[in-house]
């Protein structure tokens, strides 16, 4: 049996998987603003840091979330990082929390998938392998394309 040590690790708990950029605010005080319907889909809360890649153009921040208006697919960088990020770019928002090593396996991380509306099409739950459960087959995600999906017309 493989065993861990009590450090802690960061783990991405929930992420936001090709959102579409609905603006870029360059005179905003700073953040980035997000629906709460996405926020609350995927456990990420108002002003916590989150990782925001930019899928377009390769670009990666570190920033704090606001909420924006419900219902509205907003999802606006705001602030300095207006400048790596253009409306239409698609991203990915992931939050992250520090756990105890000894604690990950079994905890569940989510990736919402939205349409080109940020609407949620779906809800992934990962669950944490031990290090013992690696390699097993089920948990192998190489490969794993994700399926672009489109509003409805």
């Amino acid at each position: 049996m493989i065993t861990l040590d009590s450090a802690t690790r960061s783990f991405m708990y929930g992420k936001l998987h090709r959102v579409t950029v609905t603006g870029a605010d360059l005179d905003y005080v700073g953040s980035i603003t997000v629906d709460p319907l996405l926020l609350k889909a995927s456990g990420i809360l108002p002003h916590t840091q989150v990782d925001v890649v930019n899928i377009t153009n390769g670009e990666r921040i570190q920033t704090y979330v606001i909420e924006g208006g419900e219902c509205s697919g907003v999802i606006c960088l705001n602030g300095a990082a207006a400048h790596q990020f253009n409306k239409g770019d698609l991203a990915i928002i992931m939050g992250y929390e520090a756990v105890a090593a000894e604690a990950l396996a079994g905890r569940v991380s989510r990736a919402v998938h939205v349409d080109s509306d940020n609407k949620i099409v779906s809800v992934d739950a990962y669950v944490t392998p031990s290090l013992d459960d690696l390699g097993k087959p089920e948990a192998n995600r190489q490969f794993e394309k994700y399926e672009t999906v489109l509003a409805a017309e």
